[in-house]
């Protein structure tokens, strides 16, 4: 995930992933991937709900009558699913691939594009690219666009955000599960996908995503400008800002807001910079030459602690590009043999699942067996790629000769989860959010990349080792390295606003940490992010107070009142009312309707003639939209926000990521 490569039909070897800063493979792209701000897509899909008809004599929704961006060199019509307006200045064509977990990765920033923006300024466009590694993804395409053509746009995103959360389930069962919940009826369906309605239209887009020149996946052109791979928000905004500003220019000289879209695209299409080779290219974007200051620490190694070179390989049991990428390491040991030693640090991805049970077995192993039991482990564990699940793990596990009881309770309780968590952290620290992701003597190399890839580092590093033989020990060499390289960037500080008397919290009430968290009850990333908070709070306890702050977002017509319904139940009952209607909130995103506020209400036992009065009259407002400005005034402009004491954090993140800004604030207040 650190590289912003796409898949691409013509370099399946190397894995893409997002980023952003300097180069584009160097920069930070979050895991889990799993930021925040993302909350408006789930309440604007399905904008309007005029209807047409299509080829078939299958409806579609599109948002009003028919319409044509055809004249554009990437065209898009009533026929493509489509969130936002007709009129918005900015167009984002988005050439995706359901199988693709890079496209599945990105969508949170496609999330927070729409909040950012939300549907005046911006309109998202679906097209189909199926990459051909994925056997899946066509299929899949078919039966997303068969759910448009039935029911139009709202049905299909609804489908579309089903089939990304769950990649590892694409089937023609699922299929049909998704669409029925997507409010398509089930018989017309199967009938569609019978006679192979969706077919053309994919095989359409996947023309104009030829001509548009995006062969990988995700793709995006804004306005017809190119963006590659799964890139942060940043990277989006960057472009969108520029294309509103030469978009509001031209609505002022005349051209007309329809027709913007074929206006803009056909500029920039035309004045694109030309391609380079492929070669050339990659050379660019990847930044092998700067040295990152990755430790070894007490992570698994193959060879020797003299070994002038050291590779550090961040991986993930479940990923199919890790395994890829097996006989190249295969190769390095076999040409380098003491010259060369391999470090394993544990990187499971969000979105695999296994991922994480695997490790814990390769942990055990280690424990049980050393150093070589782990890397016995690391083979048995690719070669059952796919197949983890527990029983595979244990049948692994039988295989090695391991204590089998002491893996299943190392998977079941998760027993080494602070190993991992450690590693996770590092990832972050050198921006090391793809699989597999490699730093030779600290020079990043990113994907599954062929040996002679691996090579040119290896040999040039040798040679840098040999012209300073006699200044440095062997066995100091790496460390030596280590010293002058680069390190972890600082987190981001923002100044941490007074924390109102009256506001519900958490934890000890005059803890020297104080998190302050800027939250939703309609945001799902905020309902996601709530698990990590409780971590928090039961792994430090009284050590930090953790203050809730209101910041229903504009699009969230039902959050104001849902924050107004947790400040009646905090003022009737305290803390305990306000954290209970808060769970039900969030346990009950959908139902967030001012009858479903009294229904809660009176679960918890509140006097309702006091609750509905607080409602009526609006008593908590000022304090909701005190909160909401109070983050504003410093930057927030999205949920789920954290604060800990100042340091920022952003979106729903993992507990390491919490767990490193909290001690560090800890340690400062010592």
């Amino acid at each position: 995930m650190a590289s912003d490569k796409t898949h691409k039909s013509h370099a399946a070897d190397v894995r893409p992933s997002p980023s952003e800063g300097g180069g584009v493979n160097t920069g930070v792209a979050i895991i889990g991937f799993l930021l925040c701000f993302l909350a408006g897509g789930a309440v604007m899909w399905g904008y309007d709900s005029h209807r047409m008809k299509t080829a078939g004599g299958i409806t579609a929704d599109s948002g009003g009558p028919a319409w044509s961006d055809s004249d554009s060199p990437i065209s898009v019509t009533s026929q493509d699913p489509v969130w936002g307006n007709r009129s918005a200045p900015v167009t984002i064509v988005t050439f995706s691939d359901f199988q693709c977990p890079f496209c599945s990765k990105v969508e949170p920033s496609l999330d927070q594009v729409k909040t950012a923006y939300g549907p005046d300024k911006v309109r998202i466009v679906w097209k189909n690219q199926p990459l051909p590694m994925h056997d899946k993804a066509k299929p899949a395409g078919e039966a997303a666009q068969v759910v448009f053509m039935l029911k139009g746009s709202d049905a299909f995103w609804k489908f579309h955000d089903t089939a990304f959360k769950n990649q590892q389930q694409l089937s023609p069962e699922s299929y049909e599960k998704w669409a029925v919940a997507s409010g398509v009826d089930l018989n017309a369906f199967k009938a569609a996908m019978a006679a192979h309605k969706g077919a053309k239209k994919v095989e359409d887009d996947m023309q104009v995503a030829n001509k548009a020149g995006a062969n990988g996946t995700p793709a995006f052109r804004i306005n017809g400008v190119e963006l590659s791979g799964a890139q942060p928000f940043e990277k989006f905004k960057e472009t969108i800002d520029k294309e509103l500003g030469k978009a509001e220019a031209k609505v002022k000289a005349g051209t007309p807001k329809d027709k913007i879209y074929v206006a803009m695209s056909s500029e920039n299409f035309k004045n694109a910079p030309a391609k380079k080779g492929e070669d050339e290219e990659e050379g660019e974007k990847e930044d092998t030459k700067t040295v990152w200051r990755v430790p070894v620490a007490n992570s698994p190694v193959y060879g020797k602690a003299d070994a002038p070179v050291t590779i550090i390989e961040f991986s993930d049991f479940q990923c199919p590009y890790c395994k890829r990428v097996g006989p190249q390491m295969q190769k390095i040991k076999e040409t380098y043999a003491d010259k060369v030693r391999i470090v394993w640090k544990h990187a499971p991805l969000p979105f695999h699942p296994r991922a994480e049970p695997a490790a814990e077995v390769s942990i055990e192993a280690r424990i049980q067996k050393g150093d070589k039991g782990f890397w016995d482990a690391h083979d048995k564990l690719f070669e059952s790629q796919p197949k983890l699940d527990d029983a595979d793990l244990e049948k692994v596990a039988a295989d090695l000769g391991l204590d089998v009881g002491k893996v299943k309770a190392a998977i079941k309780d998760k027993k080494h989860k602070k190993e991992v968590d450690a590693d996770l952290e590092l990832v972050e620290d050198v921006a090391a959010q793809g699989t597999p992701h490699f730093f030779v003597n600290g020079r990043r190399l990113v994907g599954a990349q062929p040996f002679e890839k691996f090579q040119k580092i290896i040999d040039e590093e040798l040679q840098k080792f040999d012209a300073q033989k006699g200044k440095v020990a062997a066995k100091d060499y790496y460390a030596s390295l280590m010293r002058d390289a680069k390190g972890a960037p600082e987190p981001e500080k923002k100044q941490a606003p007074p924390v109102p008397a009256g506001n519900a919290f958490k934890g000890g009430k005059d803890a020297r940490v104080v998190i302050q968290q800027w939250s939703d009850y309609q945001c799902p990333f905020c309902s996601r992010v709530e698990p990590t908070v409780n971590e928090v709070q039961k792994a430090y306890g009284d050590k930090v107070k953790i203050v809730w702050r209101d910041k229903p977002l504009p699009m969230h017509s039902d959050a104001p009142l849902a924050a107004e319904a947790g400040r009646e139940a905090l003022k009737q009952k305290g803390s305990d009312g306000f954290w209970k209607i808060h769970k039900k909130m969030f346990e009950n995103q959908q139902k967030l309707k001012r009858e479903d506020l009294e229904s809660y209400a009176k679960e918890i036992g509140l006097d309702m003639d006091k609750f509905k009065a607080a409602l009526d009259n609006r008593t908590h407002k000022a304090a909701v939209e005190a909160d909401d400005k109070a983050g504003t005034d410093i930057g927030i402009s999205g949920t789920p926000a954290f604060l800990i004491n100042g340091y920022y954090i952003s979106g729903a993140q993992p507990f390491p990521k919490f767990k490193k800004l909290i001690d560090r604030a800890m340690a400062e207040g010592k």
